[in-house]
């Protein structure tokens, strides 16, 4: 077993995000997970990320608030712990339209030729 203290989580960048602080729970050290990893990404009134896509799925949980998830022009809107998953090559849009912080789980599983 690999345990990771949520005080030990490092901060990361995603790209084309905005609003957003994003901190690393499991992924890209010895002994962790070997297929995939684990953010936790807290945003703020007006943050989000893309419109953009990856050649891999992705997994979202909202733990706290609410984020709206564009796609192919449709959104819809997640509450607290409603999950969806993204499809490879899917276009994307998160954004935060609420007052407050809104906190997700993001899985996500390691880009090709990345061997932690």
């Amino acid at each position: 077993m690999f345990v990771k203290r949520f005080d030990e989580a490092k901060p990361y960048d995603a790209p084309n995000h905005r609003g957003v602080v994003g901190l690393r729970l499991q992924g890209f050290e010895p002994g962790g997970p070997t297929n995939q990893w684990v953010g936790y990404s807290q945003f703020l009134p007006g943050g989000g990320a893309g419109p953009d896509s990856t050649p891999f799925e992705k997994v979202y949980v909202v733990l706290y608030g609410a984020m709206t998830v564009i796609v192919g022009g449709k959104e819809t809107v997640l509450g607290k712990m409603d999950s969806c998953t993204i499809a490879p090559g899917e276009v994307r849009e998160l954004v935060n339209r609420t007052n407050d912080v809104s906190k997700m789980l993001v899985v996500i599983p390691y880009p090709p030729g990345v061997n932690p």
